[in-house]
């Protein structure tokens, strides 16, 4: 049996646990969709729950790890009535209201719910190299983020692997901190733009490897090296650094909204007056729209804004049925 609800969120990392707050003060009883722990893409809490210590967010002067601002938030809204169910959604069928969400097999089943109003929280996640190091020691030497983590390598040596604008980005903001950045490419030029590409090679931190590939990340308990290989000549070699940061890119988790949503050429999804997609009544916020800030305090302060929208717009949904009641 389909069960109704007036507001749904899909996605429970920073913005969807800050709409699940907001739409539960607000009496609006929300059901969160957290994803499965068994996923990659879209687990409960987010990319946090892979991080260590978070020294960014504000409230917290000593920082704190990520998985305890995750289950600290979790428990927030859970304190105000918002419910949340352990699996992933599977299907959306947004063509009318109340939306359809599925958690099993849309072929088979009915939805498992009906919502009045659906919140997209559903994150980013970032490109990695697949390597077997690389997930173990992401936090303990190895990042996707310099403006999370730069300030933990000062005056330490590291390496970016990447040739994009963000890799030039993240490359030049560690050299604020650490003692060298040595940017670790797999062809002999840039895929940046010129004025990037510009600035990067003024840097007198910077350095670049040409033509190179990562094959292994090394370290026990943190990271303490990594080996490359030179796709020209095929020799490899063991490089000592203290950070390893993967900048080839995001892919945002959009696929469960293809041909529904309007998404940019990025796959992101497109939210216009605030948080409003292309379908009225679906709210999108944090990282799945959002490509250009990617942090947690960003993510929780759309989610606000997402809830703050739907609550607006399901009380004018409210006003406008009334009105048409007492004119007919």
């Amino acid at each position: 049996m389909t069960e109704h609800r007036r507001v749904l969120i899909i996605g429970s990392g920073p913005a969807g646990l800050t709409a699940a707050i907001y739409t539960a003060r607000a009496d609006l009883a929300p059901l969160v969709i957290e994803g499965e722990i068994s996923s990659t893409s879209d687990q409960p809490g987010g990319q946090l729950m892979l991080t260590t210590e978070v020294e960014n967010f504000p409230g917290f002067p000593q920082g704190v790890m990520g998985p305890e601002l995750m289950t600290a938030m979790r428990a927030q809204a859970e304190r105000f009535g918002a419910a949340f169910l352990t699996a992933k959604a599977s299907a959306v069928d947004l063509s009318e209201r109340p939306f359809g969400i599925w958690t099993g097999d849309r072929s088979t089943e009915p939805p498992a719910f009906h919502a009045d109003a659906l919140i997209v929280a559903t994150g980013a996640r970032s490109l990695m190299l697949g390597l077997d190091g690389e997930r173990r020691l992401l936090g303990h030497g190895v990042s996707t983020c310099a403006t999370c983590d730069g300030f933990f390598f000062r005056d330490r040596k590291v390496i970016v692997v990447g040739g994009g604008d963000s890799a030039l980005e993240e490359a030049m903001f560690l050299s604020k901190f650490a003692s060298s950045v040595t940017v670790l490419h797999r062809r002999h030029e840039l895929r940046a733009s010129k004025i990037m590409q510009d600035r990067a090679f003024r840097n007198t931190k910077l350095s670049f490897r040409w033509n190179c590939v990562v094959e292994e990340v090394l370290g026990d308990d943190s990271l303490q090296a990594i080996s490359v290989r030179d796709v020209l000549t095929g020799t490899s070699e063991t490089l000592d650094t203290d950070g390893l940061f993967v900048a080839i890119g995001h892919v945002p988790n959009t696929d469960l909204f293809a041909g529904q949503l309007e998404m940019d050429a990025a796959g992101y999804v497109v939210t216009r007056s605030g948080t409003h997609t292309s379908v009225e009544g679906v709210f999108a916020c944090g990282d799945v729209q959002d490509h250009v800030y990617r942090q947690a305090i960003t993510a929780a302060g759309s989610g606000c804004s997402a809830a703050i929208d739907t609550e607006r717009w399901l009380e004018s949904v409210q006003h406008q049925a009334a009105a048409a009641a007492g004119a007919a």
